[in-house]
């Protein structure tokens, strides 16, 4: 049997985060949006575990055991007393490193491809249980949709979304390191009175109406000034979108990617077409949202 899941990548159209914890971790307020954007993880029975990568950046993702779609196999064979004997194969069409959650998408991808492989039969609960261990993200791609995850973003509450909206993502050369972005939020907030992230009663109103124009008021990311003190250049891609007519823009998560909300579906290809011509960013991709969570979309039988 080969089993096939597609999941999406995601932006944050708020990303509320608190000073450290004790544990190195900070409490957020995230409020995620999945996009239609789509890797694709594909899992065939093997002698041993193995990962494969293919499409853009392909040669970025790591193949050992620190791949999250690799930890995800060891962790559900681990619960069920089973060997990981596995090769999955992903194909990479999520920025890689770009603040768009393309490898946590890839451990929800192979959790579930796994399962179904093995016939685990493990229950939703048991599934977010396990991607909840393996990253903070990792649970809202298992999801999709709209959730605010709390705690350290695990904790996820489903949002209702009343429409479509429309995104330009600019994709930068080269990634910029989550712990680094962090990192740097620490020292730029060293000594301030950092309050305690909420969730914005507009942006989830303006979700739940489909409101373009006021979810682009409410749009706020407190990673981006970090990530534009480590990536400066991300200003100029930023004031590009702007100057193309984006409702708004702002940097996806930890970065380096950048993301434009466009009032219509002919706006976002005008903004993207505006980015690419700038020189500022290294492509640009038009998606919709919401999108749905891991999905099996093939199941192959061997004769």
């Amino acid at each position: 049997m080969t089993v096939t899941v597609r999941v999406p990548a995601k932006v944050n159209v708020q990303l509320a985060v608190g000073g450290a914890r004790a544990d190195g971790f900070h409490d957020l307020a995230n409020v995620f949006l999945a996009v239609g954007l789509y890797d694709t993880v594909t899992a065939t029975p093997a002698d041993s575990l193995r990962v494969t990568c293919s499409g853009p950046d392909a040669g970025q993702v790591p193949l050992d055991r620190t791949n999250l779609a690799a930890r995800a196999a060891v962790a559900l064979a681990a619960r069920h007393g089973l060997s990981p004997d596995v090769h999955l194969h992903i194909e990479k069409d999520i920025p890689v490193a770009g603040g768009m959650a393309g490898g946590s998408a890839d451990g929800a991808a192979a959790l579930l491809a796994c399962d179904r492989l093995w016939g685990t039969g493990s229950s939703r609960s048991e599934l977010l249980d396990i991607c909840a261990e393996l990253g903070s993200d990792v649970p809202f791609s298992l999801v999709g949709g709209a959730a605010l995850g709390t705690g350290r973003g695990e904790k996820l509450s489903v949002l209702e979304v009343g429409g479509a909206f429309h995104w330009v993502f600019a994709v930068a050369d080269g990634g910029l390191s989550t712990p680094a972005v962090y990192g740097e939020f620490d020292r730029l907030t060293a000594g301030a009175d950092v309050p305690l992230p909420v969730a914005s009663p507009v942006l989830l109103e303006a979700l739940r109406t489909g409101d373009a124009a006021a979810l682009a008021g409410a749009l706020v990311n407190d990673l981006q000034p970090a990530a534009l003190s480590l990536r400066p250049s991300l200003a100029a891609t930023l004031a590009v979108g702007a100057e193309a007519g984006a409702l708004a823009g702002l940097v996806s998560g930890s970065g380096p990617t950048t993301a434009f909300l466009a009032k219509d579906a002919e706006a976002a290809g005008s903004v993207a077409a505006a980015l690419v011509a700038s020189g500022t960013c290294r492509t640009a991709r038009v998606a919709q949202s919401p999108a749905a969570g891991a999905t099996v979309v093939d199941v192959l039988s061997r004769d």
